[in-house]
């Protein structure tokens, strides 16, 4: 008996360690600016009328390299075709904390749809977002991921239709981060092996990642999905933003959505995961920082990440409050660009945020992994 509850009381402890083991956090907050180091008057911000949405940055050779999205705009346009007239920019800075503006790999059209149906009629390059560098090493050449919109002027989300167009840097090796880039097509878009979660909105951002046993997949992305076949083309439901996986046996090859046994992928959260980019831990573990979601629809509020051992089967979203030690300037926190390993097990987090002004800036936080 006294066995019995020796053995019992032993896997109470267990259970608790494990419990108070998952509670700690994964990273504690170093600090970092207490505004942001890209403003509305920082240089080379001149003409972009609503600052910055979505992205990535990677160092390369001491140098960061940062490819935001420009919420452009035009002057004398309302704010809201600041999400139209869209580009990709170049950056690169020494500190992260001060940047120089490159020029810009590609640049959106700014038309609205003619067609509220994904008609060939419409401009699918209306809007650019979400450009994520990835080097091929089969290649020796930098290629980037982008997404490309129809913007449909009545219908929500103005957003819709999401095409992944793939790129490479006529350079080879780690210096062509920089480009020129030219287009190779698009990866992935909407057609008959859709999954219904995708909605209206999807696909939306494209993340691939290589897999221990050396074949790849890519974190995708939809949003205002769809509840049976009958409601599409208008019938997308507000306020779910959801990812999932893709499949690859190269980074070259033919990309195919996993079944529906596997998308969307809730463990991370059951309503909103955006824009999540992936890394490894220094211990192999997959990790992905994100988007945790607007205070103002129910959600975090704040940068969020998940982990997996092998890339496919992902934890809980937690969520890091980096206001701990740098003052809150924002209202709304956005998307992380990057987790950038500076040794020490000291990382580096580029974000973009939301104000009460038009313009967006980007913020940067230091992060210590906590082993």
């Amino acid at each position: 008996m006294n066995k019995v509850l020796i053995l019992c009381v032993g896997l109470c402890m267990a259970v608790a360690v494990c419990r108070a083991q998952e509670e700690k956090p994964l990273f504690t907050v170093i600090g970092g600016p207490d505004e942001p180091v890209l403003t509305a008057t920082s240089p080379g911000c001149e003409d972009i009328q609503g600052g910055f949405e979505g992205g990535a940055c990677v160092k390369v050779n001491g140098v960061y390299h940062l490819f935001p999205t420009e919420r452009a705009g035009e002057k004398g346009q309302p704010a809201k075709y600041d999400r139209i007239k869209t580009r990709i920019g170049h950056w690169t800075s020494k500190d992260a904390i001060h940047w120089k503006r490159e020029g810009t790999i590609f640049q959106s059209s700014g038309k609205y749809a003619v067609s509220h149906y994904d008609n060939p009629a419409n401009d699918r390059r209306a809007a650019i977002w979400s450009y994520y560098p990835i080097f091929n090493r089969a290649h020796n050449r930098w290629q980037g991921y982008y997404l490309c919109y129809t913007c449909d002027s009545v219908i929500a989300p103005n957003h819709s239709f999401g095409r992944i167009w793939k790129c490479e840097s006529e350079k080879e090796g780690m210096d062509g981060i920089g480009g020129p880039y030219h287009n190779l097509g698009i990866v992935m878009e909407p057609g008959l092996d859709t999954q219904l979660w995708e909605g209206r909105q999807g696909v939306a951002s494209f993340y691939p990642y290589e897999c221990p046993d050396g074949t790849w997949k890519a974190f995708y992305s939809g949003a205002y999905p769809f509840m049976s076949r009958e409601d599409y083309p208008f019938g997308g439901k507000e306020g779910h933003w959801y990812i999932a996986l893709a499949k690859s046996d190269s980074l070259d090859g033919v990309w195919e959505r996993m079944g529906e046994d596997v998308n969307p992928v809730t463990s991370i959260h059951p309503e909103f995961v955006e824009n999540p980019i992936v890394s490894r831990l220094p211990d192999g573990t997959y990790i992905a920082v994100f988007d945790g979601g607007p205070a103002d629809k129910g959600f975090a509020n704040k940068i969020g990440y998940t982990t997996s051992k092998d890339g496919l089967h992902w934890s809980k979203a937690r969520y890091i409050a980096i206001e701990e030690k740098v003052k809150k300037w924002w209202i709304t926190m956005r998307t992380p660009l990057c987790l950038i390993p500076e040794g020490n097990d000291v990382y580096t987090i580029l974000y973009n945020a939301i104000t009460k002004d038009r313009f967006h800036p980007m913020g940067m936080v230091k992060v210590r992994l906590n082993r």
